[in-house]
């Protein structure tokens, strides 16, 4: 009888079993890819993914003819707005003959609302609603990033609106190119015709990696790679196209829930296929993420949340290269003090979060945020440093709630802080980066 369990830890050991960058070259290109995949599997076991993308079918399903109809009235000022229905009808083309009835009706729904004649309450209303929706999708793929901080409202506004109103007019007019291209007459160049046609053919998909490379680079609240986008785009791309393969050839044999569910066969059949299609715009910004943090590659989860010491060596780490940054005229990012400590974002996030809360840093208004100094150098101490991440909960929030001292523990924990303050002789930050620094 095979012992499963050993076999799993065989596997387990010829994927995970060594750094990459110590393999030959021929092996680490064919484990990278395995690692990937495991972590992004691991991922989507968790759940949180697949509840966020059902959280995006319910939001959808409430604006999606608000989108649509801000998006018409942008259209027919450039005279395109026929081409909403042929759009909607190829990404809903896996749906088959009820994808056809639901792009008739929500055409019909779109048609039938008048934003000249909503009022500006109505505007106002319908405008929200979209931007909900945007917020909703910033959100799920912030969770994607591990980034906790979302756009500030007047950022949000102004770049969600940018998207709703120049968006359709690009995408748009992609896909007339693409109809202007698939047309073209070749005359005497005829024998190029069905090489160029076939290139034509796959102009669809380059559309759709195009506008998914767009979306992962804009709706995060982080700087994105164009590297790290565009490989998950090209992932997510082939995710989309199989699925839609394979929803098709369900929802051509699925005639038994058309007889058992009646007329909400069609609705259920459109959620289902809303829900594939978030999940797999999750799963290449996941994909995306790992591209550009590959320390998060790993077995483990990694340290999303470091110990003790670990958090203060941070702590120090930090407020130090800030510090130097700030006498230099200069700001770090986030990721560049993450880069610094060669630890992923999700593991520095609470330490950068406490001294944020101990007002030690500040954020800049930049885009993405640089950290300053929160008061000069010669007044924040080391040991004011140390206690900003000491007192604060696991996630850099709030102080943790004290436990109930035994008798004499309070007296020598006392102790071990005068001991450290005695250690510090009260140093602050300019008096460190005035003599170098600590050694390396």
């Amino acid at each position: 009888m095979i012992d499963t369990t050993k076999v799993i830890g065989t596997l387990t050991d010829a994927v995970w079993g060594g750094e990459l960058e110590l393999m030959p070259r021929w092996r680490a290109i064919l484990l990278a890819p395995v690692r990937l995949a495991h972590v992004v599997m691991r991922d989507l076991s968790e759940g949180q993914l697949s509840l966020r993308a059902m959280s995006l079918v319910y939001t959808t399903l409430l604006s999606l003819v608000p989108l649509l109809a801000i998006s018409f009235s942008v259209l027919k000022g450039f005279g395109v707005h026929n081409q909403v229905e042929p759009l909607l009808l190829n990404l809903l083309a896996p749906l088959g003959e009820q994808g056809a009835d639901i792009t008739r009706q929500i055409i019909g729904f779109v048609d039938n609302m008048r934003v000249g004649v909503l009022g500006a309450v109505g505007l106002g209303m319908l405008i929200y609603t979209v931007i909900s929706l945007m917020q909703k999708i910033e959100s799920a793929f912030n969770f994607a990033w591990r980034v906790t901080q979302e756009r500030p409202f007047a950022r949000r506004f102004g770049d969600y609106l940018s998207v709703i109103l120049v968006g359709p007019v690009l995408a748009f007019a992609s896909l007339g190119a693409t109809a202007s291209l698939t047309a073209m007459d070749f005359g005497n160049f005829a024998l190029i015709a069905p090489l160029f046609k076939m290139v034509v053919g796959f102009v669809p998909y380059l559309l759709i990696v195009a506008a998914f490379t767009f979306v992962y680079s804009f709706m995060p609240n982080t700087r994105v790679t164009i590297k790290a986008a565009f490989i998950g785009a090209l992932v997510a791309g082939l995710l989309w196209n199989i699925a839609g393969w394979v929803f098709a050839s369900f929802v051509v044999g699925s005639s038994q829930y058309t007889a058992i569910y009646s007329a909400f066969a069609t609705l259920i059949l459109f959620m289902i296929w809303l829900y594939l299609s978030w999940l797999i715009l999750l799963v290449g910004a996941c994909i995306g993420y790992y591209i550009q943090h590959p320390e998060d590659v790993t077995l483990a989860r990694g340290q999303a949340r470091p110990g003790g010491a670990t958090r203060e060596t941070l702590a120090l780490m930090f407020a130090l290269h800030v510090a130097r940054d700030h006498m230099r005229g200069a700001a770090p990012t986030a990721e560049e003090l993450a880069g610094e400590a060669r630890m992923s974002m999700a593991s520095v996030q609470p330490v950068i979060t406490a001294l944020e809360r101990a007002g030690l840093f500040v954020r800049s208004a930049h885009d993405p945020a640089r950290f300053l100094p929160g008061r000069a150098l010669d007044t924040i101490s080391l040991k004011a440093v140390l206690d900003a991440v000491r007192h604060a909960d696991a996630a850099g929030g709030g102080e943790v709630r004290r436990p109930a001292e035994a008798p004499g523990v309070a007296a020598l924990m006392t102790e071990i802080d005068r001991a450290h303050e005695t250690a510090l002789r009260g140093r602050t930050l300019r008096d460190v980066v005035a003599k170098g620094g600590p050694p390396a």
